[in-house]
């Protein structure tokens, strides 16, 4: 008996290890946001002037996949999904423009959703997640969360992260890996935009036409120890 509680705890901390190793030392994803979508600012745009999904430009599989640069971008970034007019699918519900906390766990936070097709990206506090169809990569999520808890030799680490964004029933939800367990869910309440994250909370957010000047640059997250 003693011998086989020996083994399961070497496997649970073996399986720790490799958790930790996954998600703060593996490679990073590569880069696949265009760079001039990076580059470009998105602050300057109007949210409440969305494009017509009416199938006279390009499809959302016929564009390259975002993430996010690193731990974060420095800027907030023009749409990923500009050009894109392929019509929503029955399931979706229309939750495209830019979003701001009211009420709820995480007032003031804000987020800009674009849909096109099949295909949704989330743009918030430094982060681009891209879920969908797209010309360069697979379909979930494949980049960071955004919290740097360390640097190492001057290199930023931060918790890489992958997720599906499956419309179910005109509720946007997020799952781990896309097989793993529903974390995230978004989905409209009249005019405003609810938001249930992970750490239980629900945010009410209401639409903004245009981006707020203390988000144009996202603020540093996380512990950030410094080694070597």
């Amino acid at each position: 008996m003693r011998r086989l509680i020996k083994y399961i705890l070497a496997v649970i901390a073996l399986g720790m290890a490799w958790l930790v190793w996954l998600g703060w030392f593996s490679a990073r994803p590569p880069l696949m946001t265009d760079t001039a979508t990076l580059v470009g600012d998105g602050a300057a745009l109007n949210y409440c002037e969305l494009p017509v999904l009416d199938g006279s430009g390009r499809r959302a599989a016929d564009i390259p996949k975002g993430n996010t640069p690193g731990c974060g971008y420095d800027h907030f970034p023009l749409p990923i999904l500009a050009a894109c007019t392929e019509p929503l699918p029955p399931e979706a519900d229309d939750i495209r423009g830019l979003w701001r906390g009211v009420s709820g766990g995480h007032v003031g936070h804000v987020e800009r959703v674009e849909q096109c097709g099949n295909r949704v990206v989330v743009t918030a506090a430094g982060l681009i997640h891209d879920y969908g169809p797209n010309s360069t990569g697979g379909l979930n999520t494949n980049d960071t969360e955004g919290s740097v808890l360390f640097t190492l030799a001057g290199k930023e680490h931060c918790m890489r992260t992958s997720a599906s964004m499956i419309w179910e029933d005109k509720i946007l939800n997020f799952y781990v890996f896309g097989w793993g367990p529903r974390v995230v869910r978004r989905y409209r309440d009249g005019d405003e935009l609810i938001w249930e994250y992970a750490d239980s909370s629900v945010t009410r957010m209401e639409r903004l036409c245009t981006l707020p000047e203390e988000n144009k640059v996202p603020r540093p997250r996380g512990r950030r120890f410094e080694f070597f």
